[in-house]
């Protein structure tokens, strides 16, 4: 075991409705391990959970004091949700378990006398890659509401104009459509030799970064804004840094800034190419709320109804696992190790991470 603080997760609620974005594709990215396996993403994502439920009460206010069920449902008695991101395994379920209990409750006390009685559709939305199976086979029998698995980008238009009540996207905004091309010209002053990430990088490639998940956000932010009905409410819960700090000062730094010298010292070794780590880069980017703030007003087309920075470090009382903490990684990014790098060395990378965590806590 080893002390660690867990990253900050940034919830933010808001409302909207209205306006356009193109429909137009994206590229199919990466996704989660599926299947039940032992490097499965249903077996290692308790810390998503536990970041999530570190926000579980502010979902239940923002719901109980904004989320207008009477109006909503004063033409039909159908709500709809679409979660964004749901990956696999029980974290999806749970939480839209707890979304539908919350409504239900708000709808309660504001219309006490009603005879209607609510019905739920829920969307489950990722990729097209994503092991829907695993998740809808993961679904109790007595589900309490009706099901949909729609596959696409959640940076592009998924649901007709109108159409959604309540949006849900938990630890998935992080994730870039793609990493910045500037990353991988080696003319350019944002070339990214020698590291994955943006981790103790120079001010241009933060920059790039910076930029391109601006430019995701506002995507996002467009497309869910022809979708949600007037009145709606969306809620996003992902990994978050305090205003000015550094990001090396998070603990998953440390992990990336390993993983960058794990590469080089495997191309020394020959099992892989330099050229290959250059051209390798994490497509995650951790905003603050400053910057998530300014997204959202820039858009216009959401009001911010809760923004906060929590440290869900108290939920595993402040104590990291870190072999447990390795596997959870790998069952979020390998299958972006094994398209890039082959599968060869994926078992060998995780070990040496897996060494250089235990060396670095010790």
């Amino acid at each position: 075991m080893a002390e660690a603080d867990s990253d900050p997760t940034l919830l933010i609620s808001g409302g909207g409705g209205g306006g356009g974005s193109e429909r137009r594709s994206l590229p199919d990215s990466l996704h989660v391990n599926g299947g039940d396996g032992a490097y499965s993403y249903t077996r290692n994502s308790y810390y998503q959970r536990s970041g999530a439920n570190g926000v579980k009460e502010t979902i239940k206010g923002a719901i109980t004091m904004k989320f207008d069920v009477e109006k909503l449902c004063s033409r039909s008695n159908i709500i709809s949700i679409a979660d964004l991101g749901c990956a696999v395994g029980p974290n999806s379920l749970n939480s839209m378990q707890d979304i539908l209990h919350f409504i239900r409750t708000k709808y309660g006390l504001q219309c006490p006398k009603s005879d209607k009685t609510l019905e739920f559709q829920v969307f489950f939305n990722d990729q097209p890659s994503n092991d829907f199976n695993t998740l809808f086979t993961s679904l109790p029998r007595e589900t309490p509401y009706f099901v949909a698995g729609v596959p696409g980008s959640f940076h592009r238009r998924l649901f007709p104009a109108s159409s959604i009540h309540f949006a849900h996207c938990s630890y998935a905004l992080h994730w870039l459509s793609k990493a910045p091309k500037e990353l991988l010209d080696n003319n350019s002053s944002a070339w990214n030799k020698g590291r994955v990430h943006y981790t103790n990088a120079s001010d241009e490639v933060v920059r790039a970064y910076a930029t391109q998940f601006a430019k995701d956000m506002e995507d996002f932010l467009c497309a869910r804004a022809s979708e949600i009905v007037n009145g709606g409410m969306m809620i996003f819960i992902m990994p978050g840094i305090p205003d000015g700090m550094p990001y090396s000062q998070l603990a998953a730094s440390v992990m990336y800034e390993f993983m960058a010298s794990i590469f080089m010292d495997m191309a020394d070794e020959g099992l892989v190419s330099e050229d290959e780590v250059d051209s390798f880069n994490l497509p995650i980017f951790t905003p603050s709320p400053e910057e998530m703030a300014a997204i959202v007003e820039k858009n216009g087309q959401f009001s911010i109804e809760t923004l906060e920075l929590t440290n869900s470090a108290s939920l595993v009382d402040g104590r990291v696992d870190i072999k447990d903490w390795v596997v959870h990684v790998r069952a979020a990014m390998e299958g972006m190790f094994i398209k890039h790098f082959g599968s060869d060395i994926v078992d060998e990378m995780f070990d040496r991470l897996t060494k250089k965590l235990f060396m670095f806590s010790e």
